[in-house]
Order: structure tokens, then sequence, then C-alpha cells
């Protein structure tokens, strides 16, 4: 592999390295903007040539002071030969002429394999950028929040028993005029209560005391405020496995507790009877939701793949599916 400074002749084959770029990484809900006329003109531009034919290119140039490398491509056909870190050579090279201190890189999510290679190199996070639609955040800004909802599901076909101890047990946990109990369906039972979906630790503890007079396995699963999904498994009263689809949502975590709430498909499975793969290909984390279904898709897609049916639905929809019981509650 021969690393060289492009030439204008390469101009050609470098815009379709950029666009074959552009079509493997760009994730952003918006199109790229048209590069100008002198990206390929400014900084330090050098390609990668396998037998005569350029396979890479980078591009590095300075930013505020700092070292930045604005692109490394590598077709893939011509990977796992080095190219890329001859590429970066170039650029450390060039970058140490220039008296930088400091290299900084952009990586499109999601990227983990391409994200990995960086940290590997010693890249490590310094900011953020962010990204909404214009419409949410008018929403958001206004007070419209969507609010929360979920349901609970026990893995059991006695209808009679989830029923008696819904009426007994459940005004323990949230204070409700109705909850509606589900017929049987595929293994599981559907719990619906209106107080109990609008907050999500009402609906945690309504599930764990499920689980705990019943001895068995039972779920919650809610979307909340519109945006993330969260799935709580309990066995016996106890929490065995916790998955929210943006782990951060509601602020910083350290890496253990971050990583606590991603999904454990092979628990899962024990649990629900459930094909571990399936609850891996579903049971997805980014970083925003924005990166991710939206929630009201991911929540149906997340009980499909353990096996539940009827999750997403409100209290009305629940009590018109064939079967279902009303437990009402004293005031």
């Amino acid at each position: 592999m021969t690393i060289r400074e492009a030439t204008e002749a390469d101009f050609p084959v470098l815009e379709e390295l950029i666009a074959a770029y552009l079509d493997e990484h760009w994730t952003r809900p918006f199109p790229p903007a048209p590069l100008p006329g002198s990206y390929l003109r400014e900084g330090r531009v050098v390609v990668a040539e396998a037998e005569g034919v350029v396979v890479g290119m980078a591009k590095g140039e300075l930013r505020q002071g700092v070292g930045h490398v604005s692109l490394v491509y590598v077709r893939p056909d011509a990977r796992g030969q080095g190219g890329g870190k001859e590429l970066m050579r170039d650029l450390a090279a060039y970058f140490r002429e220039q008296a930088v201190e400091y290299v900084s890189l952009n990586v499109e999510v999601p990227n983990d394999e391409t994200l990995a290679y960086w940290r590997r190199l010693g890249f490590t996070d310094y900011r953020r950028s962010l990204l909404t639609d214009l419409d949410s955040l008018d929403e958001r800004l206004a007070g419209g929040a969507v609010p929360s909802t979920g349901s609970v599901h026990v893995l059991t076909d006695d209808q009679g028993a989830v029923e008696k101890a819904v009426a007994r047990f459940g005004p323990r946990v949230v204070r409700s005029q109705a909850t509606v109990v589900s017929a049987p369906e595929n293994g599981w039972i559907g719990v619906y209560d209106e107080a109990a979906a609008a907050e999500p630790d009402r609906l945690r503890k309504l599930a764990s005391e499920l689980s705990n007079v019943t001895g068995g396995v039972v779920i919650a699963l809610g979307a909340e405020r519109g945006a993330v999904v969260r799935l709580i498994a309990f066995e016996r009263g106890q929490m065995m496995d916790e998955y929210l689809s943006v782990p951060e949502y509601y602020g910083a975590l350290p890496p253990g507790d971050a990583m606590a709430l991603r999904a454990n498909p092979t628990l899962l499975s024990r649990l629900t009877g459930a094909q571990p793969a399936t609850i891996r290909a579903v049971a997805r984390t980014a970083d925003s939701p924005a990166e991710l279904p939206p929630a009201e898709e991911l929540l149906p897609e997340l009980a499909e793949a353990v096996g539940i049916q009827g999750a997403g639905l409100d209290l009305d929809e629940a009590a018109r599916r064939k079967g279902a019981v009303t437990v009402t509650h004293a005031p």
C-alpha cells in the first residue's frame, strides 16, 4: 500500500470515495450538505494506492489550533491491509509539522466498530453533539410531554389466580378505580392499570408485587415519556433483569450502572423461553431516542421478542379484548 499526497487529477476518484463514505456511514435524519469546492484543496489530503489504484483517502486540517481528522476512508475490498493506519500516520506527521498538541475527529453513531478502532488509538470523548427535530423541541418547550404508558405481564395461564392477586394486592401499590386482567395468550396474562401505567415507579412495584404473590415470572413493559422503552423482569418477587433503550436518558450514570440497563438476552431467554438472538436484535440501546425506532414501535417489537402480546394497550383497549376481566377497586 502506497501513501502519497493527492493531486487535482485524483479529485474525481476522491469524490467517489467521499460519496461511498457517506453512503456507508451517514445516519443523520437529514441529507449531507454539498461539500464546498475548496474541500479537497484545503488542509492535507492524502491517498492510499494499491497496484496503482486509489483505494482510500484521508483529510486533515487545523481547527482552532487543534489537528482535526476530517475523513479517513478505505474501500471495503481493500481493508485489512493497513491502509487506514498508514493514512493516519501521514496525517499525524502533518499535524506534528504544524506544531499542534491535540488531534480530534468525529464519529457518526451508531458505529461501534469504528468507535472502538479510534478508542484503541487513544481517542476519548470530549464533547457530544445532540440532535432533535424542531416539532419535538417546540412540543417539549410548550410543556406538551407525552405521558408514560405501560403494562404488566404474568407468565401463567391461570387468569383466575392473577385476577385474585390484582384484587387483593394491587391496591397496596397503586390507587386506581379499575384494573383489567387479560385472558391468557401465548402463556402470558396482561395486567392493565391506568394509574400504574402513567407512573413507571408504580408499574415496577405492581410487577414486583404480582411476581412475589404468584411466585412466578412477571415483566413490566413501558414507554416512558413517549421517548424510551423499559423492560423489567421479576422472578419470585426479585428483579432479575432491566433494560432501558437509552440508559442515560434521565442523566449520566457510572459505566457499570449504564451497562446494567442493557438487556441480558441469555437471562431473559431462561425466564421467557424466547430466543437470545431475537431478544438481542430488538433490545438495542443508544445515546439518544433519535438513534432508535420510536418508542411506540420499539415497545411492541420488544414484547413480541419475549412472546408477549398486547403490550402498549390502554385500559379501554385491553378491556375490549376477548376474555378480559375488569377488577374494580373500592375508593
